[in-house]
């Protein structure tokens, strides 16, 4: 029984080695086949390929005319360069001491000259016992006789007021309008007849003697007829 077991278990391994012996043999030729068909297809295509000439070179095409001389060349573009403003920091002030102004030892100061002497008060005047007066009518002095033949044409008229300085003896010194009478023509015709004509008994004191004075009056021009 043991042997019969060994005997077929040796039997199926020799028929599954000459099964293979045989699919490797059968596999081998199949291959073998089909690799000289393979080879001899590819001899053949080789053999009725046909190499087509090259194609012609394509032919020369001229090139474009050049453009007229007269054509407008474009101006080249303008650049604009916008020049960045300069900001100039300003330095900082220098810095300076006391002591580089003011010397450490200062000298005294000279004495100060002293003061002039106060100029005298002026005099007093004298005391008037006796007012001046004057001597006729003042209204002979200056009249409308007398008006200025070109205040006449301007049509200048008008009250003049007046101070008169008189000395000792009674005539008159000076002549100065107080209140013009809006022309200089008329003002400057009184006081120069003033001078002229003004008598006065002059002031006294009340040791009855002569002095200065001044006396005050006003005068109208009225345009003749």
């Amino acid at each position: 029984m043991a042997y019969a077991d060994r005997d077929v278990g040796g039997s199926r391994i020799v028929a599954i080695v000459m099964v293979a012996v045989i699919l490797a043999v059968t596999g081998y030729a199949f291959v073998t086949g089909l690799a000289y068909q393979y080879v001899k297809k590819v001899q053949e295509d080789l053999n009725t390929f046909e190499v087509a000439p090259p194609p012609p070179p394509p032919p020369d095409v001229p090139p474009p005319p050049p453009p007229p001389d007269n054509s407008p060349v474009p101006p080249p573009p303008t650049t604009v360069v916008v020049q960045q403003p300069i900001v100039k920091t300003p330095s900082p002030a220098p810095q300076i001491r006391t002591s580089d102004i003011i010397p450490d030892f200062q000298p005294p100061a000279p004495p100060a000259p002293p003061a002039p002497p106060a100029p005298p008060a002026p005099p007093a005047p004298p005391k008037v016992a006796k007012a001046v007066s004057p001597r006729g009518n003042p209204s002979n002095w200056v009249s409308n006789d007398d008006y200025p033949s070109a205040a006449i044409r301007a049509g200048d008229s008008g009250t003049v007021g007046f101070t008169l300085s008189i000395n000792a003896d009674g005539r008159v010194t000076d002549c100065r309008i107080t209140s013009s009478s809006g022309s200089s023509l008329l003002d400057n015709t009184a006081c120069k007849l003033l001078q002229r004509r003004a008598r006065f008994h002059p002031a006294e004191d009340p040791n009855g003697n002569k002095i200065p004075s001044s006396w005050s009056s006003r005068f109208r021009w009225d345009l003749p007829d």
